[in-house]
């Protein structure tokens, strides 16, 4: 039932730009390292720059497992299921990269973006992935669900942070330095914000 894909195009660029959420999995090179899956939402936050190429704004959070598997590895797989419509589960595994704000890809990277305004969101890093296999598979088994709204919370709650106090607030947090199992994760403090 599953297939292979050799670029993200089409039917399928279509599916994975229509999802409200899609989910990231990462594992350090250690064999009792901790694997990390975590899901991202935020309407606007994910675009696909070619056909062999994502990415995907990174928004504060209280740690950096995902960033710091990048760092190490850059082993990487991304998933989107269908929730409405036609089942559906597309993977896309490769290599990706965290880039900071001080790296000078970041403004055309950014503007990879424009429905959304990172700055209520205390955007740290832009993970750009590059694909190596792409595929999906029935998602028969995945259930029905409605969409109904981004939240608002995470705006609402870092839009009340600067460049300094975001930096304070990672440097508060065991696992944003550095991830669970010790690895370089967000370099802080922070790069400013780069002037628009």
């Amino acid at each position: 039932m599953g297939k292979t894909y050799e670029r993200i195009d089409g039917r399928l660029r279509t599916f994975i730009e229509a999802q409200p959420m899609f989910f990231t999995a990462t594992a350090p090179l250690a064999g009792d390292g901790t694997i990390n899956l975590s899901p991202k939402g935020l309407r606007g936050s994910f675009a696909v720059l070619d056909e062999l190429t994502v990415a995907y704004l990174d928004f504060a959070g209280s740690n950096a497992e995902t960033v710091a598997h990048l760092r190490e590895n850059g082993r990487i797989t991304l998933m989107w299921c269908a929730f409405d419509g036609p089942p559906n589960i597309v993977r896309v595994h490769g290599r990706g990269e965290p880039v900071f704000r001080d790296d000078p890809r970041w403004p055309q990277l950014l503007g990879h973006f424009p429905g959304i305004d990172p700055g209520p969101h205390g955007l740290r890093a832009i993970v750009v992935v590059h694909a190596e296999l792409i595929r999906d598979t029935c998602g028969y088994a995945v259930p029905l669900m409605t969409y109904e709204a981004d939240r608002d919370l995470h705006g609402r709650r870092f839009a009340r942070e600067d460049d300094a106090s975001l930096s304070r607030y990672f440097e508060g947090k065991d696992h944003v330095a550095t991830s669970i199992d010790g690895l370089p994760g967000l370099p802080l403090p922070l790069p400013p914000t780069p002037a628009g």
